[in-house]
């Protein structure tokens, strides 16, 4: 009875982070119509730093003592490059479609886990990053040819699975707190430069955007650790793909926007793929709670 209790409290954490990315998303669309994406990055990193570091001066200044910062330096460049990717999609491409880019991470995850970690590839991990990628083809390709825009999303989800791996790495021998500080810390400083090159004044509207963007994205990273952290990810992970549906609700309402039937097919062939990624994994799936990809 208790696993049940947790399972169903579980899975609401997980569909009211999806929600609160979803919110972040509408929220990096409507600001980057008119502001760079650039100054969208940084305003989420450099928020999700101010959140962190009250944390981090409570357990002291030892838990920032590492010996691979190199690594916590991957993961925060493959994280922040990921972020600058999925940020772009957003200001260019249909909210759902935006969305259900970032569910692609899975798709490469077998591929460089088994190049930089040894990981032993499955025929079942084989079968599901073609599925995967045949429903990308779906989403992305209606009209015979890859958009520009598009191919920006994909490598997002490239980078944003190369950021999940070494966060298994770190998550060896690093304190989930040194781990996300870290992040935040080295994507604020990142993203910093390009903020600068590309800074056009807000007005007040856009500045509340912005917080938004950096609230909703903190929030929903809170939430959805909490969520992985009382119930199996195996078993709630598929509430995660609730994002594009929250997408398609914003987009419809905000911006008019509607599914295709080719849409639709080409997102139930990625979350097939994904739970069987998910599923046939070797390693635990815990380890992709802290996910640089959610913005």
């Amino acid at each position: 009875m208790l696993y049940r209790q947790n399972l169903l409290l579980g899975a609401l954490f997980i569909l009211l982070a999806e929600l609160m990315f979803a919110s972040m998303g509408a929220a990096v669309k409507m600001v980057t119509a008119d502001l760079p994406s650039e100054m969208a990055v940084f305003m989420r990193n450099i928020i999700g730093l101010a959140l962190m570091t009250p944390l981090v001066w409570n357990s002291g200044g030892g838990i920032l003592k590492t010996g691979i910062f190199r690594l916590h330096l991957l993961r925060a460049t493959a994280g922040v490059s990921a972020m600058y990717c999925f940020f772009y999609a957003l200001a260019h491409l249909p909210l759902a479609d935006g969305m259900l880019l970032k569910m692609t991470a899975p798709l490469f995850m077998p591929l460089i886990a088994w190049a930089w970690l040894s990981e032993r590839l499955r025929k079942t991990i084989l079968l599901a990053v073609g599925i995967g990628f045949a429903g990308v083809i779906l989403v992305l390709n209606p009209e015979g040819e890859f958009s520009r825009v598009a191919l920006v999303g994909l490598l997002g989800g490239a980078l944003a699975s190369l950021a999940k791996v070494s966060l298994r790495r770190l998550g060896r021998s690093e304190p989930s707190v040194r781990v996300v500080f870290y992040f935040a810390l080295l994507s604020s400083v990142i993203s910093v430069f390009p903020m600068f090159w590309h800074w056009q004044q807000p007005n007040a509207q856009q500045w509340g955007l912005f917080a938004l963007v950096g609230l909703a994205g903190t929030l929903g990273q809170l939430l959805l650790t909490r969520g992985y952290a009382i119930a199996a990810a195996s078993v709630v992970s598929p509430f995660t793909y609730t994002s594009v549906l929250f997408g398609a609700v914003y987009g419809y309402l905000f911006w008019g926007e509607t599914l295709s039937l080719q849409f639709v097919m080409g997102a139930l062939l990625i979350f097939v793929a994904g739970m069987l990624a998910l599923r046939s994994r070797e390693t635990k799936p815990d380890s992709l709670v802290s996910d640089p990809a959610r913005p």
